[in-house]
């Protein structure tokens, strides 16, 4: 609901049509679409999965966008017709299915044993795509800086994690006096690797 209202408060700077939905399967979207094959075979040979991985992710919150019909395209003057961008999928006249813009993990916490998790779901819809990359995000309430750390730190996957109170998590840290939790944090921040989530909606109007 805060994305929703947050993002639609921002339409000015990121105009479109946006659906939030929960656990949706990225072969919905067309940058996956071509997925549905492999998930075909992986219900009928489940013993595929030891081989291929798991290849499907289907992301804790998505943010799609629908496809502009040509009246909105055309609004101001004619731009598009039959005879050119025959293959953009934001036409809708050229195909139906929503645009990945984003996908969000949610973490309450973060269990040290499952750190990794959140990184290669990233991993695997950056490869499996065809088409624009989505934004991939995390979100958490995570209050230790060294497991934060676990899936912030470096680059090529998660574009950043969003903590829910990351003002205050600089506040506690501080008061608790750990040197070593109060520099990994701000390395953190410093390195673009961790941001508050009131900057989230801004990040995904880019």
């Amino acid at each position: 609901e805060f994305l929703r209202e947050s993002f639609a408060a921002l339409r000015h700077l990121r105009p479109g049509k946006w659906i939030y939905t929960a656990h949706a399967k990225i072969t919905d979207f067309v940058q996956y679409e071509h997925l549905k094959d492999l998930a075909s075979a992986l219900r009928e040979h489940p013993q595929l999965r030891a081989t291929l991985g798991d290849y499907l992710v289907k992301p804790d919150l998505v943010v799609a966008r629908e496809p502009v019909d040509e009246h909105e395209i055309n609004v101001g003057s004619a731009i598009v017709d039959e005879q050119v961008a025959t293959l953009t999928p934001l036409r809708a006249a050229n195909q139906s299915k929503r645009i990945l813009h984003a996908s969000i993990s949610c973490k309450w916490t973060i269990r040290s044993d499952r750190s990794q998790n959140a990184r290669t779901e990233a991993l695997n819809l950056l490869r499996n795509r065809k088409g624009a990359a989505p934004h991939v995000v995390i979100v958490t309430a995570e209050p230790l800086p060294s497991r934060l750390a676990s899936v912030a730190l470096g680059t090529g996957d998660v574009d950043c994690v969003y903590h829910f109170a990351l003002y205050e998590l600089r506040t506690a840290v501080k008061n608790v006096g750990d040197e070593t939790s109060q520099e990994m944090l701000q390395l953190l921040i410093d390195g673009k690797r961790l941001r508050d989530i009131s900057d989230l909606p801004f990040d995904l109007a880019t």
